[in-house]
């Protein structure tokens, strides 16, 4: 498991006060949201928030967070493609 992933993952759990999760309960390629950890509308804004302010990506079109957000490894590779920070 590559760092940004866990890191990744930790960041979601704090972001979304996730408390009873913990990093490896988190596949990286499990959805985000619906039948995988059950994430909301507000925790997507919480995401993109989580974004903006971790790696200096804003999101200029909000329908890109829907296949950014699909799962850990869909955030982590656009992060890898996209930080500034």
């Amino acid at each position: 498991m590559s760092d940004l992933r866990t890191e990744l993952k930790r960041s979601i759990i704090e972001q979304l006060n996730l408390e009873d999760m913990e990093v490896g309960d988190i596949d990286n390629n499990e959805p985000l949201f619906g039948e995988g950890l059950g994430l909301d509308s507000i925790d997507a804004l919480e995401l993109i928030v989580l974004l903006e302010k971790d790696y200096g990506i804003k999101l200029n079109d909000p329908g890109q967070g829907k296949e950014i957000f699909a799962s850990v490894n869909t955030m982590a590779e656009y992060i890898e493609g996209h930080r500034t920070k």
